[in-house]
């Protein structure tokens, strides 16, 4: 199970949002848990390590981040789960999934593709990549079996960079004086969280409008804001990450981060056709961000481009031009979670 959560800046890192699956995960309904701290649910052990790394995360901006903490249950008698918790600065928010924490080949993909692995939890150590041996051995997987499954999209490249991400802090790094006033805002990244069970992946949550408008996104397939000669590249690679994030038994499994970039169409355009219309978002119980789907590995590519796009630099109010984004791409249970950052280039 794979929740979508967002805490903000603040000390005590409250929740904003949570998807309905918190409650099959932490017992927790969203209503219960919206507006209080989230350290409340952080083991006592590990209180102090938790606060370093929210304040880190905030003061150097991190993406794609993953730590292996325990968060508590709302059942008394199943005491403090081991997590997996992902995150990402998004503005002045921070954004990211809490999921079961299980052993495996899965975990192992989720840790090679992260840009950083913290082990918080004592006994969650074999969680962490250190050895040089098994990051050479991923990278061979990935060069010998992985690129080839690529070789149909269009201008894909697998990024293969999984030298040891780890933070200083699970290697006894002496924690650094927190202040939490101020904290600035960090990139111009928005987060959307897109339908998966859609071929059009309708845009269900947008987190700001730094980026696009978000009364002009919500209930839209993404792709109208995808310029039609990267939309190809784009559903190749969502493409992927549904695929990849199936265990063996066919069942929803943590797969990673995907990396990409395309172009985004700020004024947006009309990119379903006639007879592929999704039946309407109010009558489907994704509306609610309550679907169960599978996640995803990593993956980097670069989409082709014709034309250089042009950069916008007030995209929240000029929504008639293009602008290129860098993307981390990831499949929840509650849908893909789509962070985007202008960028200067395709």
């Amino acid at each position: 199970m794979f929740e979508v959560a967002i805490v903000d800046f603040s000390e005590d890192a409250r929740w904003l949002f949570l998807t309905e699956s918190v409650s099959d995960l932490l017992g927790f309904e969203p209503r219960e848990l919206i507006g209080r701290p989230g350290f409340e649910l952080v083991h006592p052990d590990e209180f102090s390590q938790v606060k370093q790394m929210h304040y880190d995360t905030i003061c150097e901006d991190k993406a794609a981040a993953l730590a292996y903490l325990r968060l508590k249950h709302k059942d008394p008698f199943k005491g403090y789960i081991l997590c997996a918790f992902s995150r990402t600065v998004v503005h002045n928010v921070v954004v990211g999934s809490i999921s079961f924490a299980t052993p495996g080949g899965k975990a192992l993909q989720n840790a090679s593709t992260a840009q950083e692995v913290e082990v918080i939890t004592p006994s969650a150590k074999n969680f962490e990549l250190r050895s040089s041996a098994v990051v050479r051995f991923i990278t061979d997987v990935v060069k010998s079996y992985i690129r080839p499954l690529f070789s149909r999209l269009p201008s894909p490249f697998i990024d293969t960079d999984t030298s040891d991400a780890s933070s200083d802090r699970s290697r006894g790094k002496k924690p650094a004086i927190i202040s939490f006033s101020p904290l600035p805002s960090q990139s111009t990244r928005s987060a959307l969280i897109l339908d998966r069970f859609s071929i059009h992946c309708t845009v269900l949550y947008c987190s700001n409008d730094l980026l696009l408008s978000t009364t002009k996104v919500l209930g839209r397939s993404f792709f109208d804001f995808v310029t039609s000669r990267t939309e190809n590249s784009v559903r190749s690679w969502i493409d992927v990450i549904k695929s990849w994030g199936v265990n063996e038994r066919g069942q929803p499994s943590d797969g990673g981060f995907g990396f990409g970039k395309f172009v985004l169409l700020l004024s947006g355009r009309d990119s379903r056709g006639e007879n592929e219309q999704d039946p309407p978002l109010s009558r489907r119980r994704d509306a609610r961000i309550n679907s169960r789907m599978p996640s995803s590995p990593r993956f980097a590519s670069h989409s082709p481009g014709t034309s250089r796009p042009r950069q916008s630099s007030t995209p929240s109010t000029t929504f008639d031009q293009e602008i290129a984004v860098d993307a981390i791409f990831s499949a929840h249970s509650d849908g893909i979670l789509l962070i985007l950052r202008a960028t200067s280039q395709v």
